[in-house]
């Protein structure tokens, strides 16, 4: 149970299940570790506090299964998530997020996902879901496959609030705006262009109606401060 980031455990004799945990927050990674060590058949083999360490470590060792975040010290989850299904399309991931699953739920699905689980969530539900993914099954919380259906029976685009409207690139970047970073810095952090992040902006602002880069900020804060207040 003592992986630390970019070393994760040999496999060891008659373990059957191999876990990856990807989060930025130590003690959480703690949490799952302690939540998992009486299942006698799953270990966690490995831990990751950025996409970058767990790229690494899923090029490199073999894993059965991938938990992670939405929220990491780098790049989104999601971006993750598409990453990971390029490199390892078999390995299936599961992702365990504080982020509301009515806005995240079928974006993580449609990046490859088996399954979208909120951190709230009692412990025996989190090894249900775990357990569920691993037999190669999907998962989601009987309120997110009430979402989805609902979705699909009434249609998508009536229905949709204006930051659902937003490409997953997008939400990202309107997340990283919510919590301070300028523009030249998230294009620092997630490899891109300066101009490609004012054009991503640009389309940002067109979808939700704004039309000032102050309003587009403040926006970004409000949102992300709501969010804050709804997970706690």
């Amino acid at each position: 149970m003592n992986a630390t980031p970019n070393q994760p455990q040999s496999r060891p004799k008659g373990c059957q299940q191999r876990i990856l945990i990807v989060d930025d927050h130590p003690i959480f990674r703690k949490g799952i570790a302690m939540l998992l060590e009486h299942e006698r058949d799953i270990i966690i083999c490995g831990e990751a506090e950025t996409a970058a360490q767990a790229m690494g470590l899923v090029d490199q060792h073999d894993f059965d299964l991938v938990i992670a975040d939405i929220s990491l010290k780098d790049i989104n989850g999601i971006e993750l998530v598409k990453s990971l299904k390029a490199l390892r399309p078999q390995l299936p991931v599961l992702v365990l997020s504080m982020h509301d699953e009515s806005l995240y739920a079928e974006r993580a699905l449609r990046a490859g996902a088996r399954g979208y689980l909120m951190k709230q969530a009692p412990p025996d539900q989190v090894v249900s879901a775990i357990r569920q993914v691993l037999r190669g099954e999907r998962y989601l919380s009987a309120a997110a496959n009430l979402l989805m259906l609902n979705s699909f029976v009434g249609g998508r685009s009536s229905s949709k609030s204006s930051v659902e409207k937003l490409s997953d690139r997008e939400l990202e970047i309107f997340e990283l705006l919510g919590q301070g970073r300028g523009t030249s810095q998230i294009a620092h952090d997630l490899c891109l262009s300066v101009k490609t992040i004012e054009a991503h902006r640009s389309h940002i602002k067109a979808k939700l109606g704004i039309t000032t880069a102050p309003e587009l900020v403040r926006a970004a804060v409000e949102w992300v401060t709501r969010c804050s207040r709804g997970s706690d």
